[in-house]
């Protein structure tokens, strides 16, 4: 079992990052690369929480979704063609003095087979790197997205 912990600032609002963590509309890989559009499908969705299934390169997950507390939002996986267990992310958010939030993520990966251990192995070593890109890179989007949507406004 691998547990990755990430980090990364934002001038976002925990509202405004949960927004794009769970908008699961076309164009999600755009906010989360390793999160194909082909692989989407939301099974179930309430006000503060959803069954999603959702993947990338052959492997997916089915995950519930927990948004009801805005300061930690849980992402448990329910099923998985290589993950199983304790397997996850718990998204963790910090307001700052400056208007600044943190956002600490905590990524389980509990190989249910060979392959999911193998995997396993590998993003808790080597492969930590292309994790903490992705959540960079998600990071970057959500904020891009929101000025846009900001922009947008403004102009109305």
């Amino acid at each position: 079992m691998s547990t990755i912990h990430l980090h990364q600032r934002t001038g976002l609002t925990p509202e405004q990052y949960v927004q794009g963590l769970t908008d699961f509309g076309p164009g999600c890989s755009k906010l989360f690369g390793n999160s194909a559009d082909a692989y989407l499908k939301v099974h179930r969705r309430g006000r503060t929480e959803a069954d999603v299934t959702e993947g990338s390169g052959r492997i997916w997950e089915r995950l519930h979704y927990d948004w009801s507390d805005l300061h930690r939002v849980v992402l448990t996986t329910t099923d998985s063609n290589v993950w199983g267990g304790a397997s996850g992310h718990t998204y963790t958010f910090t307001g700052r003095p400056d208007g600044a939030t943190d956002i600490d993520v905590v990524v389980v990966r509990e190989g249910k087979n060979l392959k999911g251990r193998v995997l396993g192995f590998v993003l808790g070593t080597i492969g930590r790197s292309v994790l903490e890109r992705a959540f960079e890179n998600s990071v970057k989007a959500i904020e891009a997205r929101n000025a846009l949507y900001q922009n947008e406004r403004s102009a109305a």
